[in-house]
C-alpha cells in the first residue's frame, strides 16, 4: 500500500526471457523432488523396537512373532514346529520358558531313519515339568524317554551327556510346564542317520559294511561299544602277573584267581571298592523298567514287575543268572497285570507280591497278594480274611519269624489314594491266611511313599530310610528320617538321619553297613538347591556307630544317575539293576565293597571304612553283626557325636531315639547331661497327639477313634476330653441330655434347638440302654419321668423319628394298647416295662431327651481318586488335580508319586477343557492338545473336525479282545492305527497337525487374501467370526449358530455363552429377566410390566449404582403409597448424573401390569434432581386408599448414586406439640448443665488436691542456695523487735503471685545469752506468703505508668 492507501499490485515480468524461463523450472523441479524425497523417507522409516526381537521381525517398534514363538520378544515358544533338516537344533528360547508352556516339535527324516538327539543343556523343574520323547509322529508312538530336572554332567571326563535315539524316521518332542517355577529350559541337536555320540572322540564315523546304509563307530583299540565310549584292558590288564586281556571274546581283563577289579589291579581281598558293568548277553528280555522288585534265590536274581514305557514285550517276571551274566524271561500264563511300586518278600521258594500300581483303570493302586512259586514257576492269587487294610504302593515288605515261630510278612507304610501316606506296620500271617494293624510302641514314626528297607535276620531288626511323606502344616516333601524296628518287641527307635533326603533309592546290608545308592534328590524346587531329580549319591550307614559317611559315586565310563532300581546282594556284592533316569534303564551295575579280611591287624581293623564295618575277633578281622550291638546303639567304640534332642516334640520319640535324650516335666526333650526334673519313661503320656499328627487326610484320621479332622484347618487333631459340652453323655455318635422339667412337645423342641440339638431319636440300642438307665436312677431319687422322645405321627398310620428315619418298632416298643388314636408324640414311659406311649402333642409330660451331633464327624469329602471326572475332580479347589491324558483324579498331596515317570502330559485344577479331542471345536484349542490334528472340511471357511491323530493323519482305536487287555491300555501304547480314509483328500478334506490352515472363519464367511474374513454372517461377529453379534448368544465356532437373547423387553445384550440376560432396570432379575428381586422389596410382574422399589415413607433412600456388577443398569424404578390422608405427599430426588424422569399414579396398587390405569403427572428429562408435593385433596387420598405414586428413572449412565424419599408432615404447627417439646428439651439441657457443672466442680477439687500435694513436694525438694549472713554477737533483743522480720531468700511462684520465703530465727537462750548445749540459737524456717498486695503497694508508689505486666520465670505449683 503506498502513501496514498492504493493498493499497489506486482507481477511477473510479461516478456521473460527463455533462459530465464528454463531456469526457472529447473528451480522448481528441484524443489519439488527434495520434497517428495523427504516425505518418502519420514514415511518408510521404520520405528525401531526397543527390544531385540529373537524368533520374529519388528514392525512399526513391536515384534511379529513367527509361528510358534510369543512374548514381547517373541522369546517363549508356544505352538508345534516342524524340523526336516538334517541336522539342527530346538530350544524353548533364549530366557527361561514361561509358565504353562505347551510346545512340540516333529523331527522328520527318511523312512526308518535313525534320530539322535544330544541334550547340550536342560534344565527344568524336576517332577512337574516334562520333556516326553517319541519315536514317531505322534504321542501314541512309543515313548523312548521322558526328561525332567537338571541333566549336566557332574564332573568332567567321566560322565556323558544323554543321547537319544529313535529308528522310525521320526521324533516328536513335546514340552509341558506348569505354573509353578520356570528355569532355563534346554537346548537339544538332533541329527540324522549320524554316528551315535560322535563316537565319543575314540573312533570314526564309517558306513563300511553296513547293510542299511546306517552309520557306525570303528572304534580305536582299547575302546568298545556302539559310540566308542567304554574303555576295556586299562594297563593291559597287569599282564602277565595280574590277567590278561581277552580280545577274542567281550574284550575285558581275565583276573588271576588272587586278582580282581576292571583291570585286575586290586588284590583278593582288598581294602579297596570297586564298580563294574558286568558284561551281560545282550536280550530283549531285560527290557528296561522301574519302580520294579528284585530278590536273589538260589544264583538267581528274580526281576518282577517294574514301569515300562511299553507293554508290548513287556515280561512280568525275569531272572538274571549272577554266575552266567544271562537273562530269562518266565512265561506269564494267567498271572497278575502288570503293576510297580509293589513289595516282593521271599518264603520258603514262594514269592508273595503284596499291592502296587497298575496300569488301567482310574483306581489302579491294588490290595492283590499274589505268590509265585519259584519251582513250578506259577502264580496263584491269595484270598485273606480278613483283607488287607489298604491298597497301597511305595511300600516296603520283609518275611520275618516271631518269637512264637510263626512266619509272617511285615508290611511298612506306603502310599493310599484313599487313606494318603500311612505310618502303619501291617503283618500278613502265612499260615492264618489274615491281615492285621500292628499296635507298635517306642517313638512315634511317619511313614511315607518310595522309602528303602533292609531287614537283619539275626538281629530282628529292620532299617527304613528315606521317603516321600507328608510333613507339617499340610506339606510334602523328601525327608532322610532313618528308623529301626525291632520285629520282636514290635517297637520303633529313631537313628541319625543321613542329611540327604531322597526317596525311591535303593538300600542293601553289608558288613555291618547299609548301602544307600541313587533316588530321587529334588525336593521342593524354592529348597532343592539344584538337587538332581536323577542321583548316583552313594551313602554307607554305619550301624555300630549310627553315623553316616559319603561314598565315592560310581567311577564307571558313563553315568549311573538314577531313581526307581532295585539292589540285592549275593557273595558280598552289591548288584543293581534298571531304574529311570529319563530313559528306562535295563543296564546291571555290580560295587564290590572292601573286605575285612584285607586287614591284618586290630588297629586297622577298628579303623577299617568307610564303607565297612569291622572289628578283630580271634586274631582276624571279620565283619560287624547288627545283633553284636546289643541294643546299644551307638556302641562304645564309637566316637560321641553332637546332641540334637530338642527336635523331638513328644515323650516316645524323645526316649526311643540314639541321642541319650530325657523327658522333663515342662515338656521339653533335652540331653541326658542337662539338668531337668526327668519324667519316668514309663509315665510318659499317650501318643495319640503324634500320631493324630501324622495322619495326612481325613479318612486316614477317623481311622483313630481317638483322633477328629479338622476341614477348615486340613489337620487331624486329638480329641478333647469332652466331646458333648457340661451336662452332655457322649453315647455312640451323638450327645443326648434328659432334663426334667414339664412341657408340651413343643416347648421341648425349642428347648432342644436352644441348645443347639434336637428331640432325641433313639434308634440305637446302645442310645435306649442309655435313656433307661437314667430313667431308673431318677426313679430311685423318688422322681418319675415318662419324657418326650422324637417320634411323630406323620399320617395315619405311620409314625417317624425326627431324623427322618423310619421307626422299625425294634429298639423301643409300644406300651400294650399303644398308640392311641388320640396321641400323635411320643413319650417313653417306664412304669412296669419300659415302652412308648402316645400323646397330645400340646398335652404336658414331664421330661424330656435333647440329642446333638459330637464333635467328632465321620464325614469326609469323596477322595480324590474315586472321582471319575475332571469337574467333579476340581470341584474342591486346589485339592485334587486331574490328569487328562490318564483320566484320572489324583490328591494334589500325591502328584508326583502318582506319577513319578512323568506319565501325565498334562493336569488341571480348574478350567476343565474338553476331555477328548472332538469336544475341541476350533482349530487352534485343537492343535494345543498334543495328542489331536484337524481335518479341514471342503468348504475352506474354518470349519473342521478335531480327532486323535499324528503327523500323517487321524488315528483310530484298536479293538482290544478282552477286558484284560484293556487295562493294559495306557498312554504311549494304545493301540492306535493311522487310518486316512477318516479324512480323505480325494473328498477335499486336508489334514493339519503342525499349523492351522489360514482361513479360520468357523463356517460363517471366505476368505479373502486366504485369512482375512471377508464379511460374517449367520449374526455373527469378530475377526473369525468366532463371537455372536450384540443381542445374541451361542457358540458360534466351528459353524455353530447364534440365538437371540430372551430376555422379556429388560435387556438389549445377553451373555454370549449362556443367553444371561443383563438386564437394564435395576431390580429385575433371572437368567431372562422374568424375576423380580423381591428379597430386596422390589415388587411388580416383569413379564407384565416391570419391577419397583417399595418406598417407606418419612424415609430418604440411597442408590448406589457403582459396582462392576452394575454397569448395565440404566433405569429404576419406585413406587409410594401415603400413609396418612390428611397430609400431602412431598417427594425429591437426585442423582450425581443426569437421567430422565417420569411420575405417575394409580388408583390400584397392582404394580408392574400394563394395563393402562397409570395417569401421567411429570414427565422430565435430562436432569439431576426435581422436587413435587402431591396434594392429598387434590388426588383425594380420604376416599382413595390405595392410590400408589410410581416414579420412573431412566436413561441414566453408570456409575450413578440416587437419593429419593417421600414424606408427610403437617402444614400448621401444632403449638401444644411444640411447647411441649420446646420444655422438654429445656429441662433436660438444664439437667444436663447440672450434671457437667457437678462434674466440674468435681474435677477442680480433685485437679486442686493435685496441685497442693505437688506444693508440697516442691517445698520438700526445692533447692537452697547459700547466703553469707553477719550476725552480731550481744545485740539488743528490744530493738529488734521494732521493725518487722525480713527474709533472707525469696523463691517466687505462680507468675509472682506467691512466694516461699525464708527467715532466720533468733531462738530463745539461757541467761547468760549462751544458748542450751547441743543448740546453734538459730533456726531456718520457711513459709508460703502471698505477694499480691505487697505488688500493689508498689505499683501504687511507682505510679501506673510504671506498670507493666509481670511473667514470672519460674512456673512453680503453689498456689
Amino acid at each position: 500500500m503506498d502513501g496514498g492507501g492504493r493498493t499497489r499490485r506486482c507481477t511477473w515480468l510479461k516478456y521473460p526471457t527463455r533462459a530465464s524461463r528454463d531456469l526457472m523450472h529447473t528451480y522448481l523441479g528441484l524443489i519439488v523432488v527434495v520434497h517428495l524425497v523427504l516425505i518418502a523417507e519420514a514415511s518408510g522409516s521404520p520405528k525401531p523396537c526397543e527390544k531385540d526381537c529373537f524368533s520374529g521381525k519388528c514392525i512399526n517398534g513391536s515384534c511379529v512373532c513367527d509361528h510358534g514363538w510369543v512374548g514381547d520378544q517373541c522369546q517363549h515358544c508356544q505352538g508345534r514346529f516342524k524340523l526336516t533338516e538334517p541336522s539342527g537344533s530346538l530350544t524353548d528360547g533364549p530366557i527361561n520358558y514361561k509358565y504353562k508352556t505347551k510346545c512340540t516339535w516333529l523331527i522328520e527324516g527318511y523312512p526308518n531313519a535313525v534320530l539322535r538327539l544330544r541334550f547340550n543343556h536342560f534344565a527344568t523343574e524336576c517332577s512337574w515339568d516334562h520333556m516326553y520323547i517319541y519315536d514317531g509322529d505322534s504321542v501314541f508312538s512309543p515313548m523312548v524317554a521322558v526328561f525332567s530336572g537338571l541333566v549336566v554332567p557332574d564332573s568332567v571326563g567321566n560322565e556323558t551327556v544323554p543321547e537319544v535315539v529313535t529308528t522310525s524316521g521320526y521324533a516328536l518332542l513335546h514340552f509341558f510346564s506348569d505354573a509353578a517355577y520356570n528355569l532355563t529350559g534346554f537346548n537339544i541337536a538332533y541329527s540324522i542317520n549320524s554316528c551315535p555320540n560322535n563316537c565319543s572322540g575314540h573312533g570314526r564315523c564309517s558306513t563300511a559294511n553296513s547293510m542299511s546304509g546306517r552309520m557306525y563307530c570303528e572304534c580305536e583299540d582299547y575302546w568298545k561299544g556302539e559310540a566308542c565310549h567304554v574303555p576295556y584292558c586299562r594297563q593291559d590288564c597287569g599282564s602277565p602277573g595280574r590277567g590278561y586281556c581277552d580280545l577274542t571274546g567281550e574284550k575285558l581283563c581275565v583276573c588271576n584267581d588272587s586278582w580282581q577289579g576292571p583291570d585286575c589291579s586290586l588284590p583278593i581281598p582288598s581294602t579297596e571298592a570297586f564298580w563294574v558293568v558286568p558284561s551281560v548277553k545282550p536280550s530283549p528280555q531285560s527290557l528296561g523298567r522301574a519302580s520294579h522288585q528284585a530278590l536273589v534265590h538260589s544264583g538267581l536274581m528274580w526281576v518282577v514287575g517294574g514301569y515300562s514305557f511299553n507293554y508290548s514285550y513287556y515280561h512280568m517276571v525275569i531272572n538274571y543268572n549272577l554266575e552266567t551274566s544271562t537273562w530269562e524271561a518266565v512265561a506269564g500264563g494267567s498271572g497278575p497285570l502288570p503293576r510297580y511300586g509293589h513289595s516282593l518278600a521271599l518264603h520258603q521258594g514262594d514269592i508273595h507280591m503284596f499291592g502296587g500300581k497298575l496300569e488301567g483303570g482310574p483306581s489302579n493302586v491294588t490290595d492283590e497278594l499274589w505268590v509265585f512259586n519259584i519251582l513250578q514257576r506259577t502264580w496263584s492269587l491269595r484270598q485273606p480274611a480278613p483283607p488287607p487294610p489298604h491298597a497301597q504302593e511305595g511300600h516296603s515288605a520283609h518275611l520275618v519269624e516271631l518269637a512264637s515261630g510263626e512266619p509272617v510278612m511285615l508290611v511298612f507304610f506306603g502310599y493310599s489314594p484313599i487313606y494318603s501316606y500311612i505310618s502303619k506296620v501291617q503283618e500278613y500271617n502265612l499260615r492264618s491266611n489274615s491281615w492285621q494293624v500292628v499296635s507298635t510302641g517306642g517313638a512315634v514314626v511317619q511313614g511315607g511313599y518310595g522309602h528303602s528297607s533292609v531287614y537283619d535276620r539275626a538281629s530282628g531288626y529292620v532299617f527304613l530310610h528315606g521317603g516321600y511323606k507328608s510333613l507339617s502344616s499340610s506339606k510334602y516333601g523328601l525327608v532322610d528320617h532313618l528308623y529301626r524296628y525291632h520285629v520282636h518287641s514290635r517297637t520303633w527307635l529313631i537313628l541319625r538321619e543321613s542329611g540327604q533326603a531322597r526317596y525311591l533309592h535303593s538300600a542293601v546290608l553289608v558288613s555291618g553297613t547299609m548301602l544307600v545308592f541313587g533316588g530321587n534328590t529334588h525336593n521342593d524346587t524354592s529348597l532343592s538347591n539344584g538337587a538332581k531329580c536323577f542321583s548316583a549319591d552313594f551313602l554307607a550307614y554305619d550301624i555300630a556307630c549310627d553315623s553316616w559317611k559319603v561314598l565315592p559315586r560310581p567311577g564307571l565310563h558313563r553315568d549311573a544317575n538314577r531313581f526307581g532300581h532295585s539292589a540285592v546282594v549275593k557273595n558280598g556284592s552289591v548288584f543293581i539293576f534298571g531304574g529311570f533316569s529319563g530313559l528306562l534303564l535295563n543296564d546291571l551295575l555290580a560295587y564290590t565293597p572292601p573286605s575285612c579280611l584285607a586287614w591284618a591287624d586290630a588297629d586297622a581293623c577298628a579303623t577299617a571304612g568307610p564303607g565297612v564295618r569291622c572289628h578283630w575277633v580271634k586274631g582276624q578281622c571279620v565283619p560287624w553283626e547288627p545283633h553284636l550291638a546289643a541294643d546299644v546303639v551307638p556302641a562304645p567304640f564309637c566316637p560321641l557325636t553332637d546332641e540334637q534332642c530338642f527336635r523331638f516334640s513328644d515323650c516316645a520319640s524323645c526316649t526311643a531315639n540314639t541321642w541319650l535324650c530325657q523327658w522333663c516335666e515342662d515338656r521339653k526333650c533335652m540331653s541326658a547331661s542337662s539338668n531337668c526334673t526327668v519324667v519316668n519313661t514309663s509315665r510318659c503320656s499317650q501318643k495319640e497327639e503324634q500320631e493324630c499328627s501324622r495322619s495326612a487326610n481325613c479318612r486316614s484320621c477317623l481311622l483313630n477313634l481317638n483322633c477328629q479332622w479338622d476341614q477348615q484347618q486340613q489337620e487331624c487333631h486329638v480329641l478333647p476330653g469332652q466331646l458333648c459340652g457340661e451336662d452332655w453323655q457322649h453315647i455312640g455318635e451323638v450327645c443326648l441330655r434328659i432334663n426334667s422339667s414339664r412341657d408340651s412337645y413343643d416347648n421341648a423342641q425349642h428347648y432342644c434347638k436352644n441348645l443347639g440339638g434336637n428331640i432325641a431319636s433313639l434308634i440305637t440300642e446302645k442310645q435306649v440302654d442309655f435313656v433307661l438307665e437314667e430313667l431308673h436312677k431318677y426313679h430311685l431319687q423318688g422322681k418319675t419321668l415318662s419324657p418326650w422322645v422324637g417320634l411323630r405321627k406323620i399320617n395315619v398310620s405311620y409314625w417317624g423319628w425326627e431324623d427322618s428315619t423310619a421307626f422299625t418298632n425294634t429298639s423301643l416298643r409300644w406300651l400294650p394298647r399303644e398308640p392311641s388314636d388320640s396321641g400323635f408324640c411320643a413319650s417313653l414311659e417306664r412304669a412296669h416295662a419300659a415302652g412308648l406311649k402316645a400323646n397330645p402333642c400340646t398335652a404336658p409330660t414331664d421330661g424330656l431327651i435333647c440329642e446333638k451331633p459330637s464333635l467328632r464327624s465321620r464325614s469326609c469329602r469323596t477322595p480324590c481318586a474315586r472321582r471319575s471326572s475332571c469337574a467333579n475332580c476340581t470341584s474342591q479347589g486346589m485339592e485334587c488335580m486331574w490328569c487328562s491324558s490318564t483320566q484320572r483324579c489324583v490328591d494334589s498331596s500325591a502328584y508326583v508319586v502318582s506319577f513319578p515317570y512323568g506319565q501325565c502330559l498334562e493336569w488341571q485344577t480348574q478350567d476343565c477343557a474338553a476331555q477328548n479331542c472332538s469336544g475341541l471345536r476350533t482349530c487352534g484349542d485343537c492343535l494345543g492338545q498334543v495328542e489331536c490334528g484337524w481335518c479341514r472340511d471342503p468348504s475352506d471357511t474354518g470349519r473342521g473336525v478335531c480327532m486323535e491323530g499324528s503327523y500323517r493323519g487321524p488315528l483310530k482305536q484298536l479293538t482290544r479282545a478282552g477286558p484284560r487287555d484293556r487295562d493294559k491300555e495306557r498312554p504311549g501304547d494304545r493301540g492306535m492305527v493311522l487310518d486316512q480314509t477318516m479324512c480323505a483328500a480325494d473328498r477335499g478334506f486336508s489334514w493339519s497337525f503342525i499349523q492351522c490352515p489360514a482361513c479360520q472363519c468357523n463356517g460363517h464367511s471366505r476368505c479373502v487374501n486366504s485369512s482375512v474374513c471377508e464379511q460374517c454372517g449367520n449374526l455373527t461377529a469378530g475377526t473369525h467370526c468366532q463371537t455372536c453379534m450384540p443381542g445374541y448368544y451361542g457358540d458360534p465356532t466351528n459353524g455353530g449358530k447364534c440365538n437371540a437373547c430372551k430376555c422379556n423387553n429388560h435387556a438389549n445384550m445377553c451373555a454370549v455363552n449362556t443367553g444371561k440376560c443383563f438386564c437394564t432396570t435395576k431390580g429385575i432379575k433371572g437368567e431372562q429377566c422374568q424375576l423380580c428381586d423381591s428379597e430386596n422389596r422390589y415388587l411388580g410382574n416383569p413379564l407384565r410390566g416391570t419391577c419397583y422399589y417399595n418406598l417407606l415413607i418419612d424415609y430418604q433412600f440411597t442408590f448406589s449404582l457403582l459396582q462392576d456388577d452394575d454397569h448395565h443398569y440404566t433405569a429404576i424404578n419406585f413406587m409410594a403409597t401415603p400413609e396418612q390422608a390428611n397430609k400431602n405427599l412431598d417427594m425429591s430426588i437426585n442423582a450425581s448424573n443426569n437421567f430422565n424422569l417420569n411420575i405417575t399414579w394409580s388408583l390400584s396398587s397392582t404394580a408392574g401390569t400394563i394395563s393402562g390405569e397409570e395417569m401421567p403427572i411429570v414427565a422430565r428429562s435430562n436432569i439431576k434432581e426435581h422436587r413435587d408435593s402431591f396434594s392429598c385433596e387434590k388426588f383425594n387420598f380420604r376416599h382413595h386408599h390405595n392410590i400408589t405414586f410410581y416414579v420412573y428413572v431412566s436413561n441414566f449412565s453408570w456409575p450413578i448414586k440416587i437419593q429419593i424419599a417421600f414424606s408427610q408432615h403437617n402444614s400448621i404447627m401444632d403449638l401444644v406439640q411444640f411447647f411441649v417439646t420446646f420444655f422438654s428439651c429445656f429441662l433436660s439441657l438444664l439437667l444436663v448443665a447440672a450434671v457437667v457443672w457437678k462434674v466440674k466442680q468435681t474435677c477442680w477439687a480433685s485437679r486442686r488436691r493435685e496441685q497442693l500435694m505437688r506444693e508440697r513436694q516442691q517445698m520438700a525438694s526445692r533447692p537452697f542456695a547459700s547466703v553469707s549472713m553477719l550476725i552480731e554477737v550481744g545485740g539488743d533483743q528490744e530493738e529488734l523487735l521494732q521493725f518487722l522480720p525480713k527474709p533472707i531468700a525469696i523463691e517466687p511462684c505462680w507468675g509472682s503471685r506467691a512466694s516461699v520465703l525464708t527467715v532466720l530465727l533468733y531462738l530463745p537462750r539461757l541467761p547468760s545469752g549462751i544458748p542450751p548445749p547441743g543448740q546453734s540459737g538459730m533456726a531456718i524456717a520457711s513459709a508460703l506468703a502471698d505477694t499480691t498486695q505487697q505488688r500493689a503497694l508498689e505499683l501504687k508508689d511507682r505510679g501506673l505508668k510504671h506498670r507493666k505486666h509481670y511473667t514470672g520465670h519460674h512456673q512453680g505449683t503453689c498456689v
